[in-house]
């Protein structure tokens, strides 16, 4: 239940992102702010992607000044807030979406892709501790080994930006095709 809280709480809360909209009773905003901060700091950490790092102060700041904007609002408008997911989840669209086929193929390929990365991360510890001991001389090769995984990681994030951009390019294109055949059609008449 969303409860409008001034003072002295409402600001230490607001300090750690998701923590104040989950204290004055928006769980889902909250939830999914805090979700997003951490995630973003577990990936960063332990696929040692560092500029992804960069997304913290905005999400932090945005979280700060989203409590103190819920604080300031009159008690009519901060009760007709909803309380809904950051990214506008619908939970009846993402059970469906689970159930189609190209996006389970793709969770798929995501878990295999995490469960492999973690497999090479624990077999490169094991080529270390070889290199180290006995093949000072290769320690080139363990270098290239252990920078394969970040590597593959970042050739597939470019791969599915340019998916991305594809579909969008296409979607319009569809759009503006519609679009021309119905003023062709309005033209006609």
């Amino acid at each position: 239940m969303t409860k409008k809280k001034n003072g002295f709480l409402t600001f230490i809360f607001s300090l750690i992102p998701g923590a104040g909209e989950m204290f004055m009773g928006f769980f889902k905003q909250g939830i999914s702010i805090m979700c997003v901060f951490f995630g973003i700091i577990a990936i960063s950490t332990y696929l040692v992607i560092g500029p992804l790092t960069f997304l913290l102060p905005i999400i932090w700041f945005y979280s700060f000044f989203h409590v103190h904007n819920l604080a300031s609002l009159s008690d009519e408008e901060f009760y007709a807030v909803e309380d809904k997911f950051l990214f506008d989840f619908d939970e009846d669209i993402f059970k469906k979406q689970i159930g189609k086929e190209k996006t389970r193929k793709i969770l798929a390929v995501v878990l295999i892709i995490l469960g492999c990365y973690a497999i090479w991360d624990m077999f490169m510890g094991y080529v270390y501790d070889f290199v180290n001991d006995y093949m000072r001389r290769f320690i080139w090769l363990y270098s290239v080994l252990r920078d394969m995984p970040r590597f593959v990681f970042s050739v597939a994030i470019i791969l599915a930006g340019v998916y991305l951009i594809k579909g969008k390019k296409k979607e319009l294109d569809q759009l503006e095709e519609v679009l021309e055949n119905t003023s062709k059609n309005e033209e006609a008449k």
